[in-house]
C-alpha cells in the first residue's frame, strides 16, 4: 500500500486545523450556511435527511487493518456502530455530529486517511478492479497508475472547481470488474501489437439522469503520457463544460452535445500542446509507485490443497462458498475470497464496528493485514491460502459474513436511499431487504445463478441500477414512493444500461414483480444461460407481458 511521506502528514495536519476553526466559527454563527457549504464539501461532509454524512475516502478501495481497526472506532464513539461500503469504494458513516467532524478527521490522518475530494465539483476517488495485483488475467496492476492519478489529482488547484463532480476509473484485468465504461473517464491498460504497454481510453461515461456508455477516444496511449493526456481532457472539459445547469454539466454532455469525434479532437489539439512536459511520467516515477504495491512475502506452495480438498468432499455448505465466494490467485497455493456483507437483513454494504474488528483481525492472520472494498460493496482478502480456506469459512459465518451468494440474485447492490438521503425520492433498503428475504433458499438462488440487482432511491444513481441486470429506481408518485424496473443493464466488458419495462409498481409489490421476471427467465432460458443473457436473445416483450399481462 502507499505510505504517506512528510509533505502528506504535513496538508492533512494544516487540512484539519483549517476544518477545525472553520467549523467553530460556524457553529458561532460567524460563517453563514453558505458560506460553510463549499468548506463543508470539500472535506466530504454532506448535510442528508437526519444527521451530517462524512464519507471517507478509500483510495481505489485498499485498507490496511489498522485502518479498519480506526474506523470501527469511529463507528463506536462518533456514529451508531457501523459503517456503509460505497460503489466508490468508499466507506460512509451517517450519524457523526458536526462538532466532532474535525475531531474524525484527525483520528483518519493517524492512520492516513482522510475524506478530501469524496464530495465536490472535483476529480473524486478513483476505482479499480477489486483484484488488482492479484488476479489471474491481469495485463498489469492497476493500483500503481491509481495512485499516480490520486496523486496528481488531490488539490490539483485548476481542476478544485469543475463543471461537475468527475469519476475516473482504471481496469488493468482481461475481465472488467470495476465498471469502467459508465465513467467520466475510463482507462483500460492494454499493450500494442508490440507488447508495449499502454491505455485505452473512453471518455463521457455516467449513470444519472442520463446514462451514457464512455465512447473511446484514443485505443493506444503510451503509457508515461497518462497524465498529460488525463490532463488534456480535464483541460477542455473544464473550459467548455457547461456551468448554468448542473443537469447538462457532467462531461458525458459535452461530449454528446459536441460529438465524439470532435471532442477527441479537441482533446488532441489540446494534447499536443503539452505531451512530453512535466507532467510526462518518467521511468522512475512509476517504479516509485510500483514499489508500494509489491509483492507480499508469499510461501512456496503447491498448486493443489489436499486440505481444500477434503474439506470441500465433506462440507458441501463450504462447498457453495468456496464455489461462489473464491476465485484463483496468480500465485500457486493462494485464493482471493470475497466476504459478503449481504445476508439476508443486513442493509447491503453496511459493516457493524465488530464486523470491522473481525475482518481486520482475519487480514492479519490470513492476508497479510490488507482487504479491499469493492464497487458491488463487499470486501475481499485478497492473498488467502488455500489450507486456510475452511477455517477462515467457520470463522466468517460466526461472524454473519459467511454468506455464500456473491454474483447471486441476493448480492444486491443498494444505496442508503430515503432512510438516509436527502435527495432520494424513495427508500432503497427495504426494498433490498424484501427481495432478499422473497429469495432466501440457497437452492433456488442457485437455480437462478447469476444475477445483479441494482438498488437507488433517485435519479442520482449511487446503486447504479442502470447496470444491473434488474435494476430499480425509487421514483416520487404525487408523494408516494414507487419503484420503477428495468432489464437487460450490465457493468462488464459489454456494458449495457437497461430498458424501462413500464409503469412504476408500490413498494409491496415489488418482490413479486421480481418473481414474475424470474419465472419468465427460468422457463425462456436455453442450458448453461443466465439471465443476462437470456435477456439479451429473448428481448424485453416477454418479461412485459409475465408483468403486466398480455393486455398491456
Amino acid at each position: 500500500m502507499y505510505r504517506y511521506d512528510h509533505y502528506d502528514h504535513k496538508m492533512l495536519e494544516d487540512r484539519i486545523a483549517q476544518f477545525r476553526d472553520q467549523t467553530r466559527r460556524f457553529l458561532r454563527g460567524e460563517l453563514a450556511a453558505a458560506e460553510f457549504l463549499p468548506l463543508r464539501l470539500q472535506n466530504g461532509l454532506y448535510i442528508q435527511r437526519l444527521a451530517p454524512m462524512l464519507r471517507i475516502a478509500i483510495p481505489y478501495g485498499m485498507l490496511s487493518s489498522t485502518q479498519l481497526r480506526k474506523l470501527a472506532h469511529i463507528a463506536d464513539y462518533y456514529d451508531k456502530g457501523y459503517g456503509h461500503f460505497t460503489t466508490r469504494q468508499n466507506i460512509q458513516f451517517n450519524w457523526p455530529s458536526l462538532e466532532d467532524v474535525p475531531d474524525i478527521l484527525a483520528h483518519l490522518a493517524e492512520v492516513e486517511m482522510h475524506s478530501i475530494q469524496t464530495s465536490g465539483n472535483c476529480i473524486r476517488n478513483t476505482t479499480t478492479d477489486q483484484f488488482a495485483g492479484v488476479a489471474v488475467n491481469e495485463i498489469e496492476d492497476s493500483r500503481p497508475y491509481c495512485e499516480i492519478i490520486r496523486q496528481w489529482s488531490t488539490f490539483h488547484p485548476e481542476f478544485a472547481y469543475l463543471p461537475r463532480k468527475f469519476k475516473i476509473a482504471v481496469c488493468g484485468t482481461v475481465d472488467d470488474q470495476a465498471a469502467t465504461q459508465v465513467h467520466d473517464i475510463g482507462v483500460y491498460i492494454v499493450r500494442n501489437e508490440d507488447g508495449e504497454l499502454g491505455f485505452r481510453v473512453l471518455v463521457g461515461g455516467g449513470l444519472g439522469r442520463t446514462p451514457v456508455v464512455g465512447k473511446e477516444i484514443r485505443a493506444f496511449l503510451p503509457q508515461h503520457e497518462l497524465l498529460t493526456y488525463l490532463d488534456a481532457i480535464l483541460r477542455v472539459y473544464n473550459r467548455e463544460g457547461r456551468r448554468d445547469n448542473k443537469f447538462k454539466a457532467r462531461i458525458k454532455i459535452l461530449v454528446k452535445e459536441t460529438g465524439v469525434d470532435v471532442f477527441r479532437d479537441k482533446v488532441e489539439k489540446e494534447w499536443q500542446a503539452i505531451k512530453g512536459g512535466p507532467l510526462r511520467l518518467t521511468d522512475a516515477e512509476i517504479e516509485r509507485c510500483r514499489s508500494y504495491f509489491k509483492d507480499p512475502a508469499y510461501k512456496a506452495l503447491p498448486a493443489r490443497s489436499e486440505t481444500l480438498q477434503e474439506a470441500l468432499s465433506r462440507d458441501v455448505l463450504f462447498a457453495s462458498w468456496v464455489a461462489h465466494n473464491v476465485v484463483g490467485h496468480k500465485m500457486s497455493g493462494y485464493a482471493i475470497v470475497t466476504v459478503s456483507v449481504k445476508a439476508t437483513g443486513v442493509s447491503p454494504g453496511d459493516v457493524s464496528s465488530g464486523q470491522m474488528r473481525y475482518l481486520a483481525d482475519m487480514a492479519d492472520r490470513y492476508s497479510f493485514g490488507e482487504l479491499r472494498i469493492s464497487h458491488e460493496q463487499n470486501v475481499i482478502l485478497a492473498d488467502v491460502e488455500q489450507d486456510c480456506l475452511y477455517e477462515l469459512w467457520q470463522g466468517l459465518r460466526a461472524e454473519n459474513l459467511g454468506t455464500a451468494n456473491l454474483g447471486l440474485l441476493s448480492d444486491i447492490i443498494c444505496c442508503p436511499g430515503g432512510d438516509f438521503c436527502a435527495l432520494a425520492n424513495a427508500k432503497s433498503i427495504p426494498i433490498a431487504e424484501s427481495i432478499q428475504r422473497q429469495f432466501d433458499d440457497p437452492v433456488r438462488l442457485q437455480e437462478i445463478g447469476e444475477m445483479s440487482i441494482n438498488i437507488s432511491g433517485c435519479m442520482n444513481a449511487c446503486g447504479h441500477h442502470h447496470v444491473g441486470n434488474i435494476g430499480i429506481l425509487g421514483v416520487d408518485k404525487k408523494g408516494q414512493e414507487f419503484y420503477q424496473i428495468s432489464l437487460g443493464g450490465s457493468a462488464d466488458d459489454y456494458t449495457a444500461l437497461g430498458q424501462i419495462v413500464g409503469p412504476s409498481f408500490a413498494q409491496e409489490e415489488v418482490p413479486g414483480v421480481i418473481e414474475k421476471i424470474m419465472a419468465v427467465y427460468l422457463q425462456q432460458r436455453s442450458p448453461g444461460e443466465r439471465f443476462i443473457d437470456t435477456f439479451r436473445r429473448i428481448g424485453i416483450d416477454p418479461f412485459k407481458e409475465q408483468v403486466y399481462g398480455k393486455a398491456h
